[in-house]
């Protein structure tokens, strides 16, 4: 009997991963990404928030996920929150590559207690963020200002160079709000990174 083809065990795609490392006067960020995990996190930035949210949107996408960041949180979250935003940015556009087979375009709305946000992504290459209803979220949250969080989404969309539109449906807990966006944004990038075929998903035959 002849030897079995040991080429039909071997992965239909290359696993997807990157490794970012960022280094300023402001902050000094370690990254590793697998869009191919079990979402699993090992997060510590110093800011226990944005910890918690990223481990939500790791463990909703399916994504492994590995990040340190040690930042002049003596001034405020803000350089920390904006600058792990670009590193996670970076490390998911890159894991993506040419983005052939990926369904592309996804959204999602999980629901947090009293709380809803809706979350649209299209990984198209055009970085774009509509931010929308955050005058339900109080003005101070964890001791930050409320617009770390929306710098936070701006730097990720950008150095992702995809489009997210997320909207506060309504809540009126500001941790519970977050947590539903958080959610609703790791379930839409899981169904957008997710691989059908080898097409790259556009009629114009590219994503930029």
């Amino acid at each position: 009997m002849p030897d079995a083809d040991i080429s039909m065990t071997a992965p239909a795609f290359p696993v997807r991963t990157a490794e970012i490392s960022r280094s300023t006067g402001e902050t000094r960020v370690a990254l590793a990404l697998s869009l191919d995990g079990g979402g699993r996190a090992e997060i510590a930035t110093g800011f226990g928030m944005l910890d918690h949210m990223l481990a939500l949107i790791a463990f909703w996408a399916g994504f492994d996920l590995s990040l340190r960041c040690e930042g002049d949180l003596h001034v405020d979250a803000h350089h920390v929150t904006e600058d792990v935003g670009l590193c996670l940015g970076q490390a998911l556009f890159q894991a993506l590559g040419e983005r052939r087979g990926i369904t592309r375009a996804a959204w999602a709305r999980v629901p947090m207690d009293e709380a809803l946000a809706e979350v649209a992504v299209d990984l198209s290459g055009r970085p774009w963020l509509e931010w929308r209803g955050d005058e339900l979220l109080p003005p101070v949250l964890a001791r930050e200002e409320k617009d770390v969080w929306r710098e936070f989404y701006k730097a990720f969309t950008s150095a992702g160079r995809f489009n997210a539109h997320i909207e506060f449906r309504h809540g009126k807990n500001g941790h519970h709000l977050l947590e539903s966006a958080a959610k609703g944004m790791g379930v839409a990038l899981r169904d957008a990174v997710r691989r059908t075929g080898s097409a790259i998903p556009s009629t114009k035959g590219s994503l930029d």
